[in-house]
């Protein structure tokens, strides 16, 4: 094989590695999207069965971040990526701790799921907390599709949503603490469904996190801490 042949094969490979460990990525992705989705639908139908699930593929979800952290890092030893790549690997890396905590967060939803199943339920059902658990999904499979096309413009709508998703459930605690009020026999009930919103909430947070780091693998800006309507003024102009 001559010189340039191996050079060929080299890079060859290496991109495989790094599309490879992409892939992973988003099949983490696709996991823990579908553990949300089963945790919010165990509280919102009492179903303790399908909680106990939600709570057991937690485990599933932190061995595919292991997986994922310890290719990355052999990608960076062997490899030693530079601009683009070394943006990719790095946000790959940042990415699956936060995926990793959604699945934290759904599986206290889980576990809340089991606790609320065994106690009355609200005349109104969960309808408060299946709309928030709605919209925080929706945000979830953008903020994916978004990492997944490298699509800035929906990362940055996405970022935006947030603070609805946060105004949502601010509404929630505040009904909640007027439930507890008015009724202190429920108390427990209504705790743990206000932990629920806050969980879905913390989502809202890492999905949004996910979206920031499109924007860093793109563009090579970190906006988590910056005047957004700046840094989007500044993306346009590039």
């Amino acid at each position: 094989m001559d010189t340039r042949s191996l050079s060929q094969h080299i890079s060859h490979e290496y991109n495989q590695e790094l599309e490879a460990v992409r892939s992973q990525l988003l099949s983490m992705g696709g996991l823990v999207e579908q553990q949300i989705n089963q945790a919010l639908q165990a509280l919102v139908e009492g179903d303790s069965q399908l909680a106990e699930t939600v709570v057991q593929t937690d485990d599933r979800v932190n061995q595919m971040e292991i997986t994922i952290d310890e290719e990355c890092s052999r990608i960076l030893a062997r490899r030693q990526p530079a601009a683009s790549d070394l943006r990719l690997v790095i946000a790959i890396i940042k990415a699956s701790t936060d995926l990793e905590r959604m699945g934290d967060e759904a599986q206290k939803i889980g576990h809340l799921a089991v606790s609320l199943a065994g106690q009355d339920r609200p005349s109104g059902g969960y309808r408060e907390i299946d709309q928030l658990g709605q919209a925080v999904q929706a945000m979830v499979r953008s903020a994916l599709d978004a990492f997944a096309r490298l699509e800035v413009d929906t990362a940055l709508r996405i970022i935006r949503e947030d603070k609805l998703i946060n105004r949502e459930y601010e509404a929630i605690a505040r009904q909640c603490i007027d439930y507890m009020m008015e009724d202190p026999h429920r108390v427990r009930r209504v705790l743990d469904s206000m932990w629920a919103a806050r969980s879905l909430e913390r989502i809202g947070d890492h999905a949004k996190n996910l979206c920031e780091y499109v924007i860093y693998l793109v563009h090579g800006k970190d906006v988590r801490h910056g005047n957004l309507d700046a840094a989007e003024r500044e993306l346009l102009q590039q």
